[in-house]
């Protein structure tokens, strides 16, 4: 894992990139389960610890979004139901999320591997920002230069939290033989 975002953020470049929403993004694909690995959390969940976001499309067009997480400091898993409503015209790549009726709040998809394994999911005012992956870790490699990109457009990444996800030692071993193949 990275051991100190602050280091990172030293090392860091001053060029910057657009804070935008990547170009498109298919319903289907972006369906299913996504581990939150860091965070520049909203107010609501800055105490949440090995989030988990599960994204099912509903009959009625959003996404029923059941996340599961730990409070800090607490063993007990916690469940939590939201929606996820997709801006027209936007090419799915702006949502509005909901946890509380009727308030929502702006869900942009800024970064999308291709493969769908990982999403970097922003603000257009650079509120906060969530890292998230299909599997409960990223290479370290990946991850320094997603954090990167993300300081790039703005994010002040020194705000960063750990999610604290837990790998299996066989999912260590995995992780890092893939990192060495990039």
């Amino acid at each position: 894992m990275i051991k100190n975002l602050h280091l990172l953020n030293s090392r860091l470049t001053q060029e910057f990139m657009d804070n935008t929403p990547v170009s498109k993004v298919d319903i289907m694909s972006y369906a299913g389960k996504w581990y939150s690995l860091y965070s520049i959390p909203t107010l609501m969940d800055k105490h949440w610890r090995q989030t988990v976001e599960t994204y099912v499309i509903h009959p009625d067009g959003y996404y029923a979004v059941f996340t599961t997480y730990r409070a800090a400091g607490d063993e007990d898993r916690k469940y939590i139901r939201s929606k996820l409503f997709v801006v027209r015209g936007t090419n799915n790549a702006e949502l509005k999320a909901q946890f509380l009726w009727p308030f929502k709040a702006d869900y942009w998809v800024i970064e999308l591997a291709e493969d769908y394994s990982y999403v970097v999911v922003g603000h257009p005012k650079h509120k906060y920002l969530f890292i998230m992956s299909r599997k409960p870790g990223l290479p370290d490699s990946l991850l320094e230069e997603i954090i990167d990109r993300c300081h790039k457009k703005g994010y002040d990444t020194s705000k960063l939290v750990s999610q604290e996800h837990i790998m299996a030692p066989a999912a260590e071993k995995v992780m890092a033989l893939s990192a060495s193949k990039i």
